[in-house]
């Protein structure tokens, strides 16, 4: 398997960030870590290797990267306003560096996102953001409402990067028509702490007539890693 490493200053967030890829050609995927994860979680935590098979064939290509979650969702010593400045940072890093590297190292001009816990929720808020380029979501175990990061704090900003809000008020046909032709996997455990919320989110796009599927796995299934690479291999891509 094709395993590369890459590191940048990345403009948009005046620091420098890595990314490690794996595979040769197929789908490319955008993976997001959990919070307090980077870049080389996926690989670390047994999930690249349950999709080796895919990645072998040639059918599927991994981009992970890092996030900035400690220095905006979970950076208490910032008013909530610049945590969510610095996470809009992060969001143009994605779009005017790690997307267009990933058009050039792939050929596509689309891609997936994929991630875990709050993975889940980056994957999730920048498919609903930008569907026309991150035209699949694999949401595992995910939960979309910022509010929990911002002691009460709300604005605009915060309301457009928070899906359980902005969802259901969404009347624009330029996104709904994007978002009826991507495709859209959520799954989560039956004793997941996170299940509410993703069965909330499945039903705000039911809501909105966008097809989509909801898996909810049993036996005992939890939020944790194990779990998640068992539905890695069923679901990704």
């Amino acid at each position: 398997m094709r395993r590369e490493y890459h590191r940048w200053f990345a403009r948009d967030l005046n620091r420098d960030m890595e990314m490690l890829t794996f595979g040769h050609s197929g789908r490319p995927v955008i993976v997001f870590p959990t919070s307090g994860g980077a870049f080389f979680e996926f690989e670390d935590r047994g999930m690249v290797d349950v999709l080796s098979d895919k990645l072998d064939a040639g059918g599927l290509r991994l981009f992970c990267v890092s996030t900035v979650d400690s220095e905006s969702f979970y950076a208490e010593s910032l008013h909530p306003h610049d945590r969510i400045q610095r996470y809009l940072q992060y969001e143009r890093y994605l779009m005017n560096e790690v997307v267009p590297f990933v058009k050039q190292q792939s050929g596509s001009g689309t891609a997936g996102v994929a991630g875990c816990s709050l993975g889940a929720y980056h994957a999730l808020t920048m498919a609903l953001r930008h569907p026309d380029v991150f035209t699949s979501c694999f949401s595992l175990g995910g939960a979309f409402d910022i509010t929990r990061f911002l002691n009460g704090y709300f604005d605009d900003d915060a309301y457009l990067l928070s899906p359980s809000h902005f969802l259901p008020t969404l009347t624009d046909p330029w996104f709904l028509d994007r978002y009826r032709r991507n495709k859209w996997v959520l799954v989560t455990g039956e004793r997941d702490i996170c299940r509410a919320a993703t069965e909330q989110a499945s039903r705000l796009l039911h809501e909105k007539g966008i097809p989509h599927s909801l898996h909810v796995w049993g036996d005992n299934s939890e939020h944790d890693w194990p779990e998640w690479r068992k539905m890695a291999a069923a679901y990704i891509p």
